[in-house]
Formats: structure tokens, C-alpha cells, sequence
């Protein structure tokens, strides 16, 4: 029996928030004499038994989980079956990650069965069949050079248990925890927001218990109700908690996340999680003696046929089988999809419930006496949103966390679930659509945002067709890395004191200024205006140090393995993307400075001069515009500074600090250290990826289309003694045109005045947005708007009519520079856009296919509402219509046709990297190797580009519309120039 007033007091002190016991009225926190023993029952009674299988849904994919990272609004579409999707920040959320794990409760499997489950791996060697799991085993065992085999099924072990036991492993240590309190008699010394969850967690899952009972009961009704019952409660409770915690964390609005956002986010979780445990209960052997009692109608064959089912899906688990697994769930599962309205609805009660039964006190700083302030850690409100511009507003709901709660939250990433984590082992070779990557979680070939007519164009398209792009993927998902712990141990030092440097946002928020004490309206009118600015600046500090913490979580659970892998697939323009959203090569200075390859080559001669050029790259301010051999000599001329910085990271000169890309620009800096000290400098391991980046990419790949000399030349696909600078030459251009305009007589001529201001304001970085946004359709509005904000930042102008009527006049000189030096890239634009009108007009969307065979279909669609009344309030979802938008499929088939074609470019480049037994890892037109297999990356990426360009790229595109649209005339191909497409191959700075 326990003792529960010493343990109550032991309560109080495990929540850093609370001070001592207390006597007020009874509350939703559920404290009473005979709860930490009742917990104990409970937590024996329902500790769960055996290992959690993830199966890839049989049906697309979850739609709330899908990386988005081209809108940033809370939008949801609806495609055929109910799915919505909707577009949180650049990179997936942990919400969105935790969201798409799916588990279920499996009795009959103890966990001694996950170390059993791999031992026939040999064996599946022998029996593997074409398109199973098994396919890959040999591949990936060949891609762990020198590894035992031994080893190797050990790493897979612990991966599948990853990957599989996300979610238990919490509601486990929850239960376990609960127990521990009461047979200890005190609490145990948690992180802040672990000891939160665990206080939340026994009364929402007592109240989810309570709701189910009613439902079973009869006693309480819904349309929901059905599906409310489908899961055990503590794992509904586990799941509602992280998710919205996730949501909260990520989300870009200081802790707070839109209803509709979560609800649903949370009811397609729980779905998933149904999905496998409704299958595995059908199909479970009856073991105590009331279930051995069949009902008469059911005959003993039926009986039998369901034990050999279970034997048969067991065997299969065991053997990794996951393809034949799935099928059988899929044969079995005649339960549909829960739809939009059953998903808001769960989710919005088990939010429901949570706000009823979460709490928080603050430190109490009252007398003895006085009973603490407890108050909801979640409260519901509506937030009116205005757009000036269009003279709309729009009220949405919201779900905030108390400010204690978002206090300790960005400081405790750690102990959030985060089952997306990079993989121990290669990943599962691509062979489908939903074939490949993860080896449990669900895993899809291609982002489809929800477009039913993309994700069939992937299904239909032939295996063989989609070869060349599944096999760029798993070389880019076999890629090894590893943790730079030099550079992670900097990090960690400069984070535990407070950020603030190499771009690290402040620990601490900004204080807010005083109000004054007067009654002068405009000084209160300024200190109000102050107060919003320091509001502002705080969320972005806030969402900055979440972002930071996740990151370095991951980091600092994968320091210490040999190495792991990212899994990779695509968006609908056939560009690949890392699976795993937080700590990649696509993200910031940080991620990149933390990664580095896992294998390690010598640099060789040439290695050495690209580390040293690589160095001056990432320190930039200019320096990387420099000749190749005026890079190598600026590192030269700095190896003091260097050997300082790599030697005394924090107490030495900092160096380093000042570079674009401090953390990459410090691990080369040790590894350079390292290898000059040495002995042998060309013999020196090195693990540093050396970039080599295209310049504007976008507008090669236009000067590439159109065999544009002036434009080949601007963008270095022409030899010459240093790099091009795109950017510069637009503004000496510019600036030539401002400079005669100012000659004018202004009463002739009234954009002479806005010429004089002007003219030494002109700059690369005044036309930079403008240049590079110029492939993806810049309007004159955009440029204008783009301009302004320069001006703006310069307080060069500070009339503001004044400034709009420079800006008007410098974004049309600039565009008019660009279509000097582009005039083929223009006119393929309008082209493009011209055939996207067309076939819009008739309510089709774009649709192409890649050089590598990806089929492409472009998304946009108009929108309508559907409207679903919840427990929480009425949520209006945006779905998808037949109806496509028009202007949408014009302005965005030019930027995402060459996407296409620059994800064709790095994928093709990859692979021959590969068959020529290269590391390889690509950002788009950024690609990457070790130092001493630079020039050999450098030969391929070029052979590829001419052998992409020397396909006929846009008469196979006007010839696939044909086809496509028989009855629709296409405007004739633009006039291309005379560029000799061969000359790529001597250009050294092409990529550079």
C-alpha cells in the first residue's frame, strides 16, 4: 500500500513548477489519496507485450505528414478518399513527422522476437524474389564496405527496433515511471517537459478510458464514436500529447497552432495506429478460456483458416517479407479510409480532452497559505486575420499553450518523439511507389501533396520506365555520414552559453521596453509600436531556438554510431529530397558543419588545393569570386588564422566567425589543420564534402535550352579567366542605363530625377533577388517590390512616394537588362507559359515527362470549402475542385519544367558518380564529394549536362503535349542560337 501524503509531497517536487502540496477544491489534475496506486494497477495490468510492426499503408499517402516546402499557410486539400494536405514551413515538422508513424499491438509476438526477427536473413538471401525487401539485402551489404556480417545484422536490428517502437517506447517509460513514484515514494528528477507530459498523461488517458466506456456502454453517442474506441488509451494519450506539442513547437506562431491543423494531424495519427492493430486483433490466437468458446455459427474452419493467417503473417514479419505482409493486410483490412470528417472529429475531442485535463502551476511566490495558482496549459481562442492589400480578413480557430509551457519547451527537443530518425542501415532500394526507403515507416517514392492525378501517374508508369530515377535515389539514400564531433562539441559550447554567435539565434528573448508614465499619445503610440517589434523579434527567437534544439538532438543521438543514412525521395518536379526533415545536408550552416562523410579518402595533390578552395568558398565576402588560384592563394596567405581556429575554436582570434558559413568553414579549418601538420599532407584522410555549385543554375540550364551565347557566357558555360558574376554584370548594365537616363531633361524625360537618386545606389546586391527570382516568372511587381525592400534597408530614399517611384523605375530597368542578356531565356519562358495557357484553357493540368522518365503533374487546382461541425468548433477545410487555375499552371510551368530538369541533371550525375565508385551527395545544383575526387565530379557533371542538352529537350516536351492533347495547336518552338553546348566541358567555372 502506499503512502500517499510523503508521496504527494514527492509529487509537488518532481514538476519544477510546483512548491508544496496543497488543500483547494478538487481539480482536473485527478490528485487524490488513491491515485498513485491506482496507476500502479494499472500500469501492470496494461504493460504491453510484444514488438510493433509498421506497415506501409495501402492506401496514399498521409497527407498531414507530407513534407511541404513551397506555401507557408495552414490550406488543406481534399483529393479523392478524403485526403487533405496542407503546408506548415520549409522543411516537415516534428508534428508532421510523428504524424505518419503508424504501430500496432501485437500479443503474441514477445520482445525477444524483435532480436529473432532477422535471423533468416541469409536464408531470404537465397529465396529473395523480385520487388520484395529481401531484393536489397545483397546491395546493402556490399554498401557496408569492410563491415562483418555480423555487424551488419546487429545495426539492422536496432534499426528495425527504431523504427518500430517509437511510440510504445514513450507510452512505456509513462507507465514505468508512474510506478516507480509510487514504490519509491517520491518523484523522479525529469526534464521540464518530460515531467509535463507526465503529469498529463494518467488523467487524459483516464479520460479517454472514461469516453470509450461510454461509447461501448451506449451510454454517449456520436458519429465518431465507433472509431473512438479503436486504440488503447494510453496511446491515444501519448499521441495527442506529441503531436500537439510538435505542432506547437514547430509551428511559426510563438506556441500556438491552428485547430484545423491539429485536429486533423492528431485523427489521421490515430487512424494509422488503428489501421495495423485492428488487423492483428482479427487475426489473434484467443488464449483464455472464455474466448476458446466459439460462437456456433462460427465454423472451425474458419477458425483454422485465421490461425494460419497469423502464422503465415508472423513467419513473414520474421523473414522481412514486408511487401507479402502487406498485401495480406490489404486483403484483410475491408475497413475504409476514416475520411476528413472522422479524422477532425476524433481529433478534435482527444484535443478536447487534453484542455480539460492538463494543467500547470506557476512558482509560487504567495504567502503560506494561499492555495497555488493552477491553471489549462492549452486554451482555445479565435485569431482575425487582416490582409491590407485585398481589404479581407479571416477568423480561424487556435489552440495556445500557457507561457510556462512554451518557456520550457524550446529547451527540451530531446524528449520529443522523433521516429523519422536517419537510418543505421542502407536504406530499402526504391522498386514502387510505396516500395523502398524505411524499412517500417510508411515511405513514398514522391511528395504528391494530396494530387490523385500525380500519385496514379507515378503508379501507372512501368518500372523500367522509373529505373534510372529509383536508382539515383537509393545512391543518394546509400551515401554514408557521419557526426563531426569536433565541430558538434563547439557548437554545444557556444549554445550552452547562450547562442548569440557563428548565427546562432539568443537564448534569451528581448525585453520589453517600459511603458512610459505620461499621457503624450505619441509617446505611448511609440512604446506600443516597441512592444510589438520586441513581440515580433521573440517568436522569431523562439521558433529559431526550436529549430536549433531539434536539430542538435538528432545530432547528439547519432554521435556516437560509425554512421547512418538518409533515405531520399522526390517532390512532383523530380527533385530529391533527405526524408529525415531536421539535421541534414539541405539545411543550415549548422546541419552542414555538423555532417561530414563517414568514409574517409586521402586527399592526393589535387585534394588538397580543392580543400583550400573550398575553404575560401564557404568564407565568401567576395573572396569566392575570385580565380581558383586566387582562392587557393587567400587560404594560403590565412593559415594562421586557420591553425588558430582550429586549435582554439573559442579562445583564440575567432577567425572563423567571420566567414558566411562559420561551422562549415571551422571543420574545414581542423581538417586542413590536421592535414598540413602532418607528415604526409596528400596521403591525410579527409571526410570534408567539397561543393561544387552552379552559377544561377537556373538560367544555365535557359542559356543550355536555347543555345544563347550572351547568356552561356554570362552564366559561365563559356571558359574564362575568372568566374562570371551574373549578378554584377546585370548591375553594370543597369547602372550604364541609369547613368545616361540621369543626363535627360527631367521635364522630357521624369524618370531622370529617380536616375540621379539612383545612380549610386546601384550595386550587385540591389539586383541580386531580382536576377535569380527572374527564372521562376519575376513580375514587375515582384522586382519592384523586391528593390524597394533594398532601398528600404539602405535608408537611401526617405520620402516614401519617393521611394515607390524609384522603385518602379529601377525594377523596369532592370528587368530590361535581363531581357538584353537573356533574350533566348525570356522567350523560352513565354513559350512555356504560352503551351501551360493552352492547356489550361481546357481545364487540364501541365503535365510532362522528365528526360529520366518521372511523370509530372502540376498541382494547382481551385478550391473549394467543406464544412465539419466538431466538438471544439466549426472548421471549414479548403478541398480541391475539378476546376484547375489557369494563371497558377501558366506562371508556375516555366520554374517547375527547369526543376525538372535540374533534378535530371544532379540524378544523372549521381549515378555515374556511383558506377565510377565516387561519394556523392547533391542540394539541387550544389554537388558534393570528397576533396580528392573533386576533378573527376567535376568531368562527369559536365558530360551530363551536354548529354542531357544534346537530347531534344523541348521537342520531346511539344511532342508529349501533342500526344497528350491531340486536338489543342501549340505555338511553334522559340528560335535557339548557335552556342556550342560542347564548350561546358572546358569551362572551369561552370561549376565551381
Amino acid at each position: 500500500m502506499c503512502n500517499t501524503s510523503s508521496l504527494n509531497k514527492g509529487f509537488y517536487s518532481f514538476f519544477p513548477l510546483h512548491n508544496k502540496p496543497f488543500t483547494s477544491q478538487h481539480t482536473h489534475l485527478s490528485i487524490s489519496t488513491n491515485m498513485w496506486c491506482t496507476i500502479t494497477k494499472q500500469a501492470v495490468s496494461s504493460t504491453f507485450r510484444g514488438f510493433y510492426l509498421r506497415l506501409r499503408p495501402s492506401r496514399p499517402p498521409n497527407l498531414s505528414r507530407v513534407y511541404c516546402f513551397q506555401q507557408k499557410s495552414e490550406t488543406l486539400y481534399q483529393g479523392d478518399g478524403g485526403y487533405f494536405k496542407f503546408s506548415v514551413k520549409e522543411f516537415a515538422s516534428v508534428a508532421e513527422v510523428v504524424s505518419s508513424s503508424t504501430e500496432a499491438e501485437e500479443d503474441a509476438a514477445p520482445d525477444d522476437e524483435i532480436q529473432e526477427l532477422l535471423d533468416d536473413m541469409r536464408k531470404e538471401e537465397e529465396k529473395k524474389k523480385k520487388g520484395e525487401v529481401g531484393l536489397s539485402w545483397r546491395s546493402q551489404l556490399n554498401s557496408m564496405r569492410g563491415m562483418s556480417q555480423s555487424k551488419y545484422h546487429e545495426l539492422r536490428r536496432r534499426q528495425v527496433k527504431i523504427e518500430t517502437e517509437a511510440w510504445e517506447e514513450a507510452a512505456k517509460e509513462y507507465r514505468e515511471l508512474l510506478m516507480d513514484m509510487c514504490e519509491q515514494k517520491l518523484a523522479p528528477n525529469l526534464p521540464y517537459m518530460k515531467s509535463l507530459f507526465l503529469g498529463w498523461f494518467e488523467p487524459l488517458r483516464d479520460a479517454i478510458e472514461k469516453e470509450q466506456e461510454l461509447f461501448r456502454t451506449g451510454k454517449l453517442r456520436t458519429v465518431y464514436g465507433p472509431y473512438f474506441g479503436q486504440l488503447p488509451a494510453d496511446k491515444m494519450a501519448v499521441i495527442t500529447m506529441h503531436k500537439l506539442m510538435g505542432l506547437l513547437m514547430t509551428g511559426n506562431d510563438h506556441g500556438t497552432t491552428r485547430v484545423v491543423q491539429a485536429v486533423l494531424s492528431i485523427g489521421d495519427a490515430v487512424e494509422q495506429e488503428v489501421r495495423i492493430h485492428k488487423f492483428l486483433e482479427k487475426t489473434k490466437k484467443k488464449k483464455d478460456g472464455k474466448d476458446k468458446k466459439k460462437d456456433v455459427s462460427e465454423s472451425v474452419a474458419a477458425v483454422k483458416e485465421e490461425e494460419k493467417l497469423r502464422k503465415k503473417v508472423m513467419d513473414l514479419m520474421k523473414k522481412q517479407k514486408l511487401v507479402a505482409v502487406r498485401g495480406i493486410v490489404k486483403g484483410q483490412d475491408d475497413s475504409k479510409p476514416w475520411g476528413p470528417v472522422i479524422k477532425t472529429k476524433v481529433g478534435s475531442r482527444l484535443i478536447e480532452l487534453l484542455m480539460q485535463t492538463a494543467y500547470i502551476q506557476p512558482p509560487s511566490d504567495q504567502i503560506v497559505d494561499c492555495a497555488p495558482d493552477i491553471r489549462p496549459a492549452f486554451m482555445h481562442s479565435f485569431v482575425t486575420l487582416t490582409r491590407e492589400a485585398q481589404k479581407t480578413s479571416k477568423r480561424y480557430g487556435v489552440i495556445q499553450c500557457d507561457p510556462l509551457v512554451l518557456k520550457g519547451l524550446d529547451k527540451t527537443a530531446k524528449n520529443m518523439v522523433i521516429p523519422y530518425m536517419p537510418m543505421l542501415v542502407p536504406p530499402v532500394n526504391w522498386t514502387g511507389y510505396d516500395k523502398g526507403g524505411h524499412l517500417f515507416l510508411p515511405s513514398y517514392v514522391m511528395r504528391t501533396h494530396g494530387v490523385r492525378q500525380q500519385r496514379e501517374a507515378v503508379k501507372r508508369s512501368p518500372r523500367k520506365q522509373l529505373e534510372p530515377v529509383f536508382e539515383a535515389l537509393d545512391t543518394l539514400g546509400n551515401t554514408k555520414w557521419r557526426v563531426n564531433k569536433k565541430v558538434l562539441s563547439v557548437i554545444d559550447r557556444i549554445w550552452a552559453s547562450g547562442g548569440r554567435l557563428a548565427d546562432l539565434v539568443d537564448r534569451d528573448d528581448v525585453p520589453f521596453p517600459e511603458e512610459p508614465d505620461t499621457d503624450d499619445e505619441a509617446q505611448i503610440k511609440k512604446w506600443k509600436w516597441k512592444v510589438k517589434h520586441v513581440r515580433k523579434e521573440n517568436r522569431e527567437r523562439y521558433a529559431q531556438r526550436c529549430d536549433i534544439e531539434l536539430k542538435l538532438a538528432v545530432a547528439r543521438k547519432m554521435k556516437d554510431e560509425d554512421g547512418f543514412y538518409y533515405p531520399h525521395n522526390l517532390d512532383f518536379r523530380g527533385r530529391a529530397y533527405p526524408m529525415h526533415p531536421h539535421l541534414n545536408h539541405l539545411g543550415s550552416d549548422v546541419c552542414r558543419g555538423i555532417l561530414e562523410f563517414s568514409e574517409g579518402r586521402p586527399l592526393g595533390k589535387s585534394g588538397l588545393q580543392w580543400l583550400k578552395i573550398h575553404l575560401a568558398n564557404l568564407y565568401a565576402n567576395g573572396v569566392d569570386k575570385l580565380s581558383h588560384e586566387g582562392r587557393t592563394a587567400f587560404t594560403e596567405n590565412h593559415l594562421d588564422d586557420i591553425f588558430d581556429s582550429a586549435d582554439k575554436p573559442l579562445e583564440g582570434s575567432r577567425w572563423w566567425l567571420s566567414a558566411e558559413d562559420p561551422f562549415q568553414c571551422l571543420a574545414v579549418c581542423i581538417t586542413l589543420t590536421e592535414a598540413l601538420k602532418s607528415s604526409s599532407p596528400e596521403t591525410f584522410i579527409s571526410r570534408i564534402p567539397v561543393h561544387q555549385d552552379g552559377s544561377c543554375n537556373g538560367l544555365q540550364h535557359y542559356a543550355a535550352l536555347g543555345r544563347d551565347k550572351l547568356g552561356a557566357a554570362a552564366v559561365n558555360l563559356v571558359a574564362g579567366e575568372k568566374p562570371a558574376d551574373v549578378y554584377s554584370g546585370i548591375a553594370a548594365r543597369v547602372l550604364n542605363i541609369m547613368q545616361n537616363d540621369a543626363q535627360k531633361d527631367p521635364a522630357i524625360f521624369p524618370d531622370a530625377l529617380h536616375a540621379r537618386t539612383l545612380v549610386n545606389q546601384v550595386d550587385r546586391k540591389l539586383v541580386k533577388q531580382t536576377v535569380m527570382t527572374s527564372v521562376y516568372g519575376v513580375t514587375y511587381i515582384g522586382a519592384r517590390e523586391q528593390i524597394k525592400r533594398r532601398l528600404k534597408e539602405r535608408d537611401a530614399i526617405s520620402d516614401d512616394s519617393e521611394l515607390f517611384g524609384a522603385s518602379c523605375y529601377a525594377a523596369k530597368i532592370t528587368l530590361t537588362a535581363l531581357e538584353e542578356m537573356f533574350q533566348g531565356a525570356r522567350s523560352i519562358m513565354s513559350w512555356l507559359g504560352d503551351c501551360a495557357k493552352i492547356i489550361a484553357s481546357e481545364n487540364q493540368p501541365v503535365r510532362w515527362t522528365t528526360p529520366l522518365g518521372l511523370p509530372v503533374v502540376q498541382p494547382y487546382r481551385k478550391l473549394g470549402r467543406h464544412i465539419i461541425k466538431t466538438s471544439l468548433q466549426i472548421l471549414t477545410l479548403q478541398q480541391e475542385t475539378d476546376k484547375v487555375m489557369v494563371k497558377r499552371q501558366k506562371t508556375a510551368f516555366p520554374p517547375n519544367f527547369v526543376h525538372s530538369l535540374d533534378g535530371s541533371h544532379m540524378m544523372m550525375t549521381a549515378v555515374t558518380c556511383k558506377k565510377e565508385g565516387l561519394n556523392f551527395a547533391g542540394v539541387h545544383d550544389s554537388y558534393w564529394t570528397h576533396a580528392g575526387d573533386v576533378d573527376q565530379m567535376n568531368r562527369i557533371l559536365r558530360e551530363k549536362f551536354v548529354e542531357l542538352y544534346e537530347t531534344p529537350v523541348l521537342e520531346n516536351l511539344v511532342e508529349g503535349f501533342q500526344r497528350s492533347f491531340p486536338k489543342l495547336s501549340f505555338p511553334p518552338l522559340p528560335e535557339r542560337g548557335d552556342f556550342d553546348l560542347r564548350e561546358v566541358l572546358e569551362s572551369p567555372y561552370f561549376f565551381n
